[in-house]
């Protein structure tokens, strides 16, 4: 596991914290689907990822989600810090995109690495950094983008993360991810597909030019 976590961290932090996830952390290896946190749960760890990726979706009243970002090697999840060090309840719902390893900190590091390594609390406050943008992207694709296009971004998103053109999910599915009905989604889908953008199959779709 050591290569796996260099390989992933080894340019972000000094082999003394290295050595410190070694010792403290929990290595797990999670299937695609897995659902590693949900709404309302006391999170009580913290998780690096080696490898896959991670989807963090949002929760409306009606139970209807919404994709916010994907987390990939080398990055975590600020809003699971927040509620960790807060010892508050998880406001999102993280799932496995993909296969993934990844090595859970437990919270009480959390605080005690980001007064004892700088690398640490670079990482801590890049982590956040990254995700405020990335949850300003999601609301600028709410507020002003027409859904065709938040479609197609979508659908260029979640090849970039998955390394594949071929995109295995259900109109249903995608329609929950970008809060919208499937009705809409597949009618803009055909759409894509007439011109010549994508190819639909009966259990998945295929990127020809986005």
């Amino acid at each position: 596991m050591i290569n796996e976590l260099k390989n992933s961290y080894g340019n972000l932090f000094e082999d003394a914290l290295l050595n410190e996830i070694l010792e403290v952390g929990t290595f797990k290896e999670i299937p695609e689907g897995f659902k590693m946190i949900e709404i309302g749960e006391f999170v009580k760890s913290m998780p690096l990822l080696i490898s896959g990726v991670i989807k963090v979706l949002r929760e409306d009243n009606d139970g209807d989600e919404l994709l916010l970002y994907y987390l990939e090697k080398g990055e975590t999840c600020s809003m699971t810090m927040t509620c960790c060090i807060g010892h508050k309840k998880s406001e999102i719902r993280a799932i496995a995109e993909t296969d993934a390893k990844l090595i859970m900190i437990p919270v009480g590091k959390m605080e005690e690495w980001t007064a004892k390594y700088k690398s640490w609390r670079n990482f801590v406050f890049e982590s956040y950094q990254n995700r405020i943008n990335e949850l300003l992207m999601t609301i600028d694709s709410i507020a002003f983008y027409q859904m065709d296009e938040r479609l197609t971004q979508y659908l260029i998103e979640k090849s970039r993360v998955n390394e594949n053109n071929i995109i295995k999910n259900t109109h249903q599915e995608i329609a929950y991810d970008l809060h919208t009905s499937r009705v809409v989604i597949s009618r803009l889908l055909k759409k894509m597909e007439q011109l010549g953008k994508i190819e639909l199959n009966r259990n998945y779709l295929k990127i020809i030019k986005l």
